[in-house]
């Protein structure tokens, strides 16, 4: 959520940022703002009524002590009148706040200046590219035959228990899978990231905490009886962790990582590109999230797109990083960077990961500060990036690294499968 008081000393700024969405923001900042003026010309009127009164209470001490107590009682009447209007104003006041905050939550983060003009995916920078696409064999197939072939996932079986969306993984497919999930984890505790294990479930405040509601509430599990959410990913609780806490300058950064299942209903996704593995309603991720101070947050969000990196070149699968344009980010990001690998069956790239910025706009919602050097409360910035999503890491593998004998193993996970080829 953007600061109001940056919104409305920067009015101008941030509707030419967010112009970068194709969007018009003129009206949506300006009703913040009127809101907020409103608001702020309340509480000015609160607080001298509230000092007034203060005074007047005083005031009656020092009468009934002089044993005035007609002049008293006629204070007394008039701080009656003015308890009456401060509790009117206080009223008007929650009414102001509420509606302002509604209005700041539809409001997008405003892009950082690198981050390209464009409407759609088709604008996206390519800004990194390795790795050699494999030849293979002339009766290659794409992943969703193969895990036929080698009865490794079964989707059909998944319908069946719950529906399309959530497959089911079996034998070899089941210990890749684990193994993936392991793999990537120790990546992330070796580069200095504390592991958590986080509720799959959140509560609404961690929803709006981390920007998933309101924007993306269509597209989130909702048990209505308890009214909780199945996490879109770990980011959520993860992030949530630090809802509401002043951390000290010298506990930064916080670097922390967990693995969980991912609900994501999805609506509206269908055709040829969403079969098999490349979109499904639950899956598994690991995480990564920092918290930094904004003066390092870039270089760390640098540092965390080289991390990922590694984990692919040792993966040896053919990847790009693209510089997403403002009409493809995320409500909630400032930049972001995703990563996409090529699917040499399928002859097209699979998104496997989004690493972003989100500057202050999720420590804004979370409320969520370090205290400077100053003993000043100040927003962090908070980052996050998937290192990685599974069902599309698990897709290029097995589609780039078939045989006519078989699917290899990475090397780098053989230690973690216990076997180094799927026949």
């Amino acid at each position: 959520m953007l600061q109001i008081a940056y919104i409305r000393e920067n009015q101008e700024k941030v509707i030419a940022a967010l112009a970068k969405r194709n969007i018009d923001a003129s009206q949506l900042v300006a009703d913040a703002v009127s809101v907020d003026e409103k608001r702020r010309h309340t509480q000015v009127e609160l607080d001298n009524i509230l000092s007034e009164s203060n005074k007047l209470s005083k005031d009656i001490g020092e009468l009934m002590k002089a044993g005035e107590k007609q002049k008293a009682a006629i204070l007394k009447e008039k701080t009656v009148s003015l308890k009456e209007k401060s509790k009117e104003l206080s009223e008007q006041l929650e009414v102001y706040a509420s509606d302002l905050l509604h209005k700041l939550y539809a409001i997008p983060n405003a892009p950082a200046d690198i981050v390209p003009n464009g409407k759609s995916a088709d604008d996206n920078e390519n800004v990194f590219q390795s790795g050699e696409i494999p030849e293979l064999h002339g009766e290659a197939l794409p992943h969703w035959e193969l895990v036929k072939k080698y009865d490794i996932i079964d989707f059909e079986l998944g319908v069946k228990i719950t529906g399309a969306g959530f497959p089911v993984y079996k034998g070899k497919g089941a210990k890749l899978q684990r193994a993936l999930i392991s793999y990537f984890l120790d990546k992330n505790t070796d580069a200095g990231y504390k592991e958590f294990q986080v509720p799959h479930l959140v509560n609404e405040a961690s929803g709006y905490g981390t920007g998933q509601l309101p924007d993306k509430e269509g597209q989130m599990y909702h048990v209505g009886i308890d009214d909780l959410y199945l996490i879109p990913t770990a980011e959520v609780p993860v992030t949530n962790l630090y809802r509401d806490v002043i951390v000290a300058e010298n506990e930064l950064p916080v670097l922390m990582t967990g693995y969980t299942p991912c609900f994501r209903r999805e609506a509206g996704s269908y055709g040829a590109h969403v079969r098999g593995l490349n979109r499904l309603h639950q899956f598994d991720k690991v995480e990564i999230v920092r918290i930094e101070k904004p003066e390092n947050s870039y270089a760390a969000l640098d540092g965390m797109v080289d991390h990922v990196k590694n984990i692919l070149d040792e993966l040896k699968l053919p990847y790009r990083v693209l510089r997403l344009c403002g009409g493809d980010m995320g409500f909630a990001s400032a930049l972001t960077y995703d990563f996409e690998v090529f699917s040499t069956a399928q002859d097209r790239w699979l998104e496997i990961s989004s690493v972003s910025n989100f500057e202050t706009f999720q420590a804004n919602r979370l409320k969520l500060r370090y205290r400077d050097k100053d003993g000043k409360n100040q927003l962090a910035h908070t980052l996050n990036g998937s290192s990685l999503a599974l069902p599309r890491v698990l897709a290029g593998i097995l589609e780039n690294y078939q045989t006519p004998d078989g699917i290899e193993i990475p090397e780098v996970l053989r230690r973690y499968t216990g076997f180094d080829r799927i026949d």
